[in-house]
């Protein structure tokens, strides 16, 4: 194998891949990256078992060949090389060559034969979207999958295709994200619980363009395709949380609220909360709600913060606690200047919603019971 490629070209493919390498295995071979030519090409692929990650990347390919070699030292390597043409060889004894102006490394590698292969997926549905919206739809709910390994149908995203509506939902057992985006072709309805772990890496190496990505799903895996990267995946098994069913549509307090303004206040408030010995569990974060005003406080033995903000309110005066982290989480992720805050009882879920009557956004936050 001999290749000859500019430094920038192969560190995006690097960059790529190395996300799906394996960090804790007792087989080697998935620390490595399979690098393999054909024709004018070099395609890199990496495999945990759970995910996989394939990049092809154009070049200068002087002799065909395939090998594996270390992943985290072939990177570290290309990304402080200079910025210049790199050539890749292997030579006699099977080591992996890389020289560039004065830089001269060899590396052991491994049989390219044992590198496990990718699933094949038997596409049983697809849709097609542009990489931006999917990249904004992922970051706008990936925060509220759950870390607790015990419920491992919520460390993932519900991806689900209803009356071609690409609806993405996320859930902790605190809180609710879920954002929506009508599709522009015809597709069937299906649904698929895709594991966070897996939509964060797909994040980083999504472009911020309309260029597409087709996502494809068979009954146990899903792939993600662009034009030069492929990336599959295992599902989540089991009964996702019935969200519609959990949201609830009316309330007895209302504000609509500059978004900013709110974000801020928690912010301020939650720095006193969030100092205390056992965090935001034990301090919540008070938001009462009077006449045209909101009163956010928290008070622990650090100190005390008070903020207040006039605002437009419906119905009743009401007086709640939460976890700011959660309200900030959905707070960060929303772009619109103003928005409906929906409150039930100091005991039933809060509701952050668009206030355009179509919004395609909801977060659901659920409050802690104060103590007096």
């Amino acid at each position: 194998m001999k290749i000859v490629c500019e430094k920038d070209t192969i560190l995006k493919a690097i960059n790529s891949v190395t996300k799906a390498v394996a960090s804790k295995t007792t087989m080697p071979i998935l620390e490595g990256i399979l690098i393999q030519t054909n024709d004018k090409e070099v395609k890199f692929t990496t495999y945990d078992l759970e995910i996989g990650i394939e990049y092809i990347m154009e070049c200068t390919v002087k002799e065909q060949g395939a090998t594996v070699v270390n992943a985290i030292m072939f990177s570290e390597i290309i990304r402080k090389l200079p910025d210049s043409e790199i050539n890749i060889t292997i030579n006699e004894n099977n080591l992996l060559v890389i020289e560039c102006e004065g830089s001269l490394y060899k590396l052991a590698t491994m049989n390219p034969e044992e590198f496990p292969e990718l699933p094949k997926i038997d596409i049983e549905n697809s849709i097609e979207i542009e990489q931006n919206s999917l990249k904004d739809m992922i970051k706008k709910t990936i925060f509220a999958v759950s870390t607790e390994e015990n419920r491992p149908i919520f460390t993932g995203c519900l991806f689900e295709i209803k009356n071609n509506k690409l609806n993405v939902v996320a859930v902790d057992g605190f809180r609710l994200a879920w954002k929506s985006r009508f599709l522009q072709t015809k597709v069937n309805d299906f649904s698929a619980v895709i594991p966070g772990r897996t939509l964060n890496e797909i994040n980083k190496i999504l472009n911020d363009s309309f260029d597409t990505i087709k996502i494809g799903v068979s009954k146990n895996q899903a792939l993600f395709e662009m034009e030069n990267c492929k990336i599959v995946t295992r599902l989540l098994d089991g009964e996702f949380l019935n969200y519609a069913s959990v949201i609830p549509h009316n309330w007895e307090t209302r504000i609509r609220v500059d978004k900013n303004n709110v974000q801020n206040c928690f912010e301020r408030v939650s720095l006193i909360s969030a100092s205390s010995i056992e965090k935001e569990k034990k301090y919540p974060v008070r938001v009462n709600i009077e006449i045209g005003k909101v009163t956010i406080s928290c008070t622990n033995q650090t100190g005390d913060a008070k903020e207040e903000i006039f605002v437009e309110t419906e119905g009743k005066n009401l007086e709640a606690g939460f976890n700011p982290k959660y309200f900030l989480d959905a707070l960060r992720a929303i772009d619109d200047q103003e928005v409906f805050i929906n409150f039930g009882s100091s005991i039933s879920p809060c509701i952050i919603k668009s206030i355009e009557e179509n919004g395609d956004y909801v977060y659901m936050v659920l409050p802690i019971r104060m103590k007096e």
